[in-house]
């Protein structure tokens, strides 16, 4: 990380992006009212806000990007276990 490079706390930039997502306030008013770039403040969004992805459930993309590594990594040990059990299988 850059020496002179700010850091904020998840609680203030979920709070930047509710106030953006609830319609009120543009990226240059938050970025004039907190001192935060455009260009973060865009990140943050993009990054917290919520997608839907049933009726009454939404999920953060970074949330949506854990779920699929997560779906990936049990794929991969699923592989694994269905080889092994092969492997045992030819054994017996």
């Amino acid at each position: 990380m850059a020496k002179n490079q700010k850091s904020y706390t998840p609680e203030f930039k979920q709070q930047i992006v509710d106030l953006y997502n609830a319609g009120g306030t543009s990226y240059p008013q938050l970025e004039r009212e907190y001192g935060v770039n455009r260009s973060t403040i865009s990140g943050w969004v993009k990054q917290l806000s919520p997608i839907k992805v049933s009726d009454g459930e939404t999920v953060s993309l970074k949330e949506y990007k854990a779920l699929q590594k997560e779906i990936q990594r049990l794929k991969t040990e699923n592989g694994i276990l269905k080889k092994a059990t092969a492997i045992f299988a030819k054994e017996q």
